[in-house]
């Protein structure tokens, strides 16, 4: 793949991509389309993957991967799951989420959690395959570390002994879930070339 578009304005997630797919032109939907926007009406990760990538292949006529991804904390009864880029509010405000996040696991003693992505990938034919990643946490009870975006800060990788914020983008590509669904993805890509 020499071009990958993805259907996204979210540069933390564009800048994911192009550190993963590094010999690849990396290629956020808003360069082609201004104001892209699908409403995410889905009540899984997968559905609403689905509904962008299959919305921006058919606007394009060409190959385009979306994703839906965020954090499911356990005591929370996945929460924010769907809703974690708007968790607390439409402004899509990660210090406001975070915030929300902690305020509702006070007194909670099990703070385990995920990162759950799920890549979708539409053919310019209109067909459509899924993938999806995971990565196991938990949230700590403060903000550490200055890298990455949304709750990174309070995202604690055990095998890391880190948050996903002290990590740097490169030990953060090998390790995330966007990276596992990639993997995924690649190895699907490569069995049918």
């Amino acid at each position: 793949m020499k071009e990958i578009v993805i259907a996204t304005s979210n540069q933390g997630k564009i800048n994911d991509f192009k550190t993963i797919f590094k010999e690849a032109k990396v290629i956020g939907i808003n360069e082609l389309i201004a104001d892209f926007d699908v409403e995410e009406t889905g009540t899984t990760f997968e559905e609403n993957a689905r509904l962008k990538s299959e919305a921006a292949a058919k606007a394009l006529g060409k190959t385009v991967i979306a994703d839906d991804s965020g954090l499911e904390v356990t005591s929370l009864n996945g929460e924010p799951g769907i809703y974690s880029a708007r968790y607390a509010g439409e402004a899509k405000d990660d210090e406001a989420n975070i915030d929300k996040v902690l305020e509702k696991l006070e007194g909670h003693e099990d703070r385990t959690a995920r990162f759950v992505c799920v890549i979708s990938l539409t053919t310019a034919e209109g067909v459509t395959h899924t993938f999806t990643g995971r990565v196991e946490g938990e949230i700590t009870l403060q903000r550490t570390g200055e890298n990455g975006f949304g709750y990174d800060p309070v995202f604690y990788v055990p095998d890391k002994q880190k948050t996903m914020a002290q990590l740097t983008t490169s030990e953060k590509a090998e390790i995330s879930h966007r990276r596992k669904a990639i993997d995924q993805l690649q190895a699907f890509i490569e069995s049918e070339v």
